[in-house]
């Protein structure tokens, strides 16, 4: 089902309204929560540096929550036990350095890609769209996750946690995209899990889609006030289709 947020009209309505679909000539896609439920290898990570740094482990509830704001932060959450925890200066410098060794060569191997998202992106690169992928996730480990989980040939552009001076929610990897391919904000469609991506996309002045199964530290995404929530992602690029994006440019009636 899709759901405009705070909105009581029909569902006709909600799917006429809720983004002005038309307008969109690029797509900006969160990464973790979003296309790839990730944790698995996150928290593997975290918990084997606590081993070695001979700290209690942590359960994957908790790792689901601390996800969102960056490795930096999520080690600080890992080593803390705490959302808002500092760890002693040394502990974080010794527990990030073992962290990054680990997650370098454990990025992919229990993660996943959340259902139909395979199959909305391979839909929307049938449209006359612009596809890219704007994370916190600093490089290589971003490009690294693309690329194993079978992605890349999808994104023209990959905006990482470090591409830019301030991640999001700040909408500066958000204007970066969308200045890259010389298009007015009102143009850009942000897709995302989080609050993160919401307040992105609010000062960024894109549209903003959000998914209900990704990484939002345990509150409701409906509570942040997305323009539009799907089930899926292959609901969006139906939703595309429908309004049709499938149709060559000479086509399309504006």
């Amino acid at each position: 089902m899709l759901t405009r947020c705070n909105d009581s009209q029909t569902d006709s309505l909600v799917r006429a309204s809720a983004i002005e679909v038309e307008k969109i000539r690029l797509i900006l896609f969160d990464l973790d929560g979003t296309l790839v439920d990730s944790v698995p290898d996150l928290a593997w990570c975290g918990n084997e540096m606590l081993r070695q740094l001979e700290m209690p482990q942590r359960d994957m509830e908790s790792a689901r929550a601390w996800v969102g704001n960056g490795v930096e932060r999520f080690v600080k959450r890992f080593l803390s036990g705490d959302m808002d925890g500092e760890p002693t200066a040394e502990d974080f410098r010794i527990g990030l350095e073992i962290f990054n060794r680990l997650y370098a060569v454990n990025i992919s191997g229990r993660s996943a890609i959340y259902p139909g998202v395979i199959e909305a992106l391979q839909q929307f690169a049938g449209m006359d769209l612009h596809l890219a992928c704007v994370t916190n996730k600093p490089e290589p480990f971003t490009s690294e996750l693309i690329a194993a989980m079978g992605l890349a040939a999808f994104f023209e552009l990959v905006v990482a946690g470090d591409t830019t001076a301030r991640k999001k929610p700040d909408p500066m990897p958000l204007h970066y995209a969308a200045d890259h391919f010389g298009l007015d904000y009102a143009e850009c469609l942000m897709v995302g899990d989080s609050s993160n991506d919401v307040s992105a996309a609010r000062a960024a002045g894109f549209s903003i889609v959000c998914v209900p199964y990704g990484y939002n530290h345990g509150i409701s995404i409906s509570e942040s006030s997305p323009d539009l929530i799907v089930d899926n992602l292959k609901q969006l690029a139906e939703m595309f289709a429908r309004r049709g994006f499938n149709e060559p440019e000479s086509k399309r009636v504006c």
